[in-house]
């Protein structure tokens, strides 16, 4: 009778673990073919790049399955990898400016630009300087990240010619360099001003440096009305044509995400617990901050009209080396096709 119970007791043990397995083996399968059912989105980005924040926090928050796609992050090295990626058919998105757009679309490749960032560099200077406004830089030694045509570097010149008879380029000292070379040569008193990219801004105020002129300033100052977008998702129209619904799904999960990101501060502590962010303490918050900021809020039209004027004051002051064989934004360079005003 013991021996009897004791294989019941054995086969119900077996029955109930199969069952078990059985039942994990099926869950596997249903969450395989649900992820199977979500269209790949393939996002080339720099590996260190700033992108990654929304991504990572976009691809946590699982707002790429919600829209139904999934969110593959192809890190590079270089801006100019993910260029050529995205030409090549590795990656579906990148993201650049629109004036890199409309240059392929003057060449004949339909690229398109979907809103991601309106974060803008800015001049920075110590916050005990004494200098007030772009006019007080004149005989001053400039740091200016990229190079002679990098646009921003181009609009701040227009706006101090224009607005103070100041020739930047003329009446200074300027050094061209890695943005993160130049923010530590502000930070030891090598420069007497600095025009960054926005983190490296961000970054600078953390120590106590402030802007004394943004590019949104000479933006507006040279014709804009507001902010404008200075970089966004990159895609070819023909794969936007073919995959509809999965750009729908990004630009929606991107939404989401930036709602996220601007609402939540636990969201930005866990990035930065993650490794996703080095920075802590004041760098974080201000990194949050202007990150908040640059989130696109404005009319497409009302941008497009803006990229429009500053497309020609950029045209002509970079001539064919800056924008190639159109002296105006080309038509379609802003994605104005399904889900653009999400």
């Amino acid at each position: 009778m013991a021996l009897w119970c004791f294989y019941e007791y054995k086969t119900q043990l077996i029955m109930t673990n199969t069952g078990l397995i059985l039942s994990a083996i099926t869950l596997l399968i249903l969450s395989h073919s649900a992820l199977a059912d979500n269209t790949k989105v393939r996002v080339g980005v720099l590996k260190f790049g700033t992108v990654n924040w929304e991504l990572k926090s976009l691809k946590n928050a699982g707002f790429d399955a919600d829209n139904g796609i999934d969110v593959e992050i192809v890190p590079f090295a270089g801006g100019d990898a993910t260029k050529i990626a995205l030409q090549g058919g590795e990656v579906d998105i990148i993201v650049s400016d629109w004036l890199w757009v409309s240059r392929q679309r003057a060449n004949g490749v339909a690229m398109t630009f979907s809103r991601y960032s309106s974060s803008v560099g800015s001049m920075m200077v110590a916050a005990e300087s004494g200098m007030n406004s772009i006019a007080d830089l004149k005989g001053k030694k400039i740091g200016v990240a990229g190079g002679p045509l990098d646009k921003s570097w181009l609009l701040l010149q227009g706006m101090a010619r224009d607005k103070h008879g100041l020739d930047l380029a003329a009446e200074n000292e300027i050094v061209f360099g890695a943005p993160p070379l130049l923010a530590e040569k502000t930070l030891s008193g090598e420069l007497d001003a600095n025009l960054n990219y926005w983190h490296y801004c961000a970054r600078l105020e953390a120590e106590g440096f402030k802007r004394l002129v943004s590019v949104e300033d000479a933006s507006n100052a040279l014709g804009a009305s507001g902010a404008l977008s200075s970089l966004g998702y990159i895609f070819d129209e023909a794969w936007a044509g073919e995959n509809e619904a999965a750009v729908v799904g990004f630009i929606n999960a991107s939404k989401q995400t930036k709602a996220l990101m601007k609402e939540s501060d636990a969201e930005w502590d866990r990035l930065a617990s993650s490794g996703a962010i080095k920075d802590k303490g004041a760098a974080l918050e201000k990194l949050r901050d202007r990150f908040r900021e640059g989130i696109p809020t404005r009319a497409l039209n009302d941008e497009i009209r803006d990229a429009e004027i500053i497309y020609r004051v950029l045209s002509k002051a970079g001539g064919k080396k800056l924008v190639g064989d159109s002296a105006v934004l080309v038509d379609g360079t802003y994605w104005e096709g399904p889900g653009s005003e999400l």
